[in-house]
């Protein structure tokens, strides 16, 4: 990958949104919603602290997280979607 992420923020590569309902109906791809699950594939190097150092991220790369509906800005790279995340519009992260 050619991105590298800046301070607190994260590429993660968004998964597949469900394209049936519980009940087994199709959905099409105007009524899916966005993912809010992804893989993180690159990290920063920490938020810039006040002393001069920088904090350590809580997640790594292969990490599967949960994030927010509208979180982040969406890019596409060599034809693939990511999406730049701040480390805190993360929710969880998926054991």
């Amino acid at each position: 990958m050619a991105i590298r992420p800046l301070d607190d923020r994260v590429v993660v590569e968004p998964l597949e949104a469900e394209e049936k309902t519980k009940g087994g109906i199709v959905l099409p791809d105007t009524a899916k919603e966005k993912p809010t699950k992804g893989k993180v594939v690159s990290i920063g190097e920490g938020k810039l602290l006040d002393n001069g150092k920088r904090s350590e991220l809580l997640v790594k790369k292969g990490d599967q997280v949960l994030y927010g509906k509208y979180a982040g800005t969406e890019i596409t790279v060599n034809g693939k979607e990511y999406l730049i995340i701040k480390e805190s519009d993360i929710l969880a992260k998926i054991e």
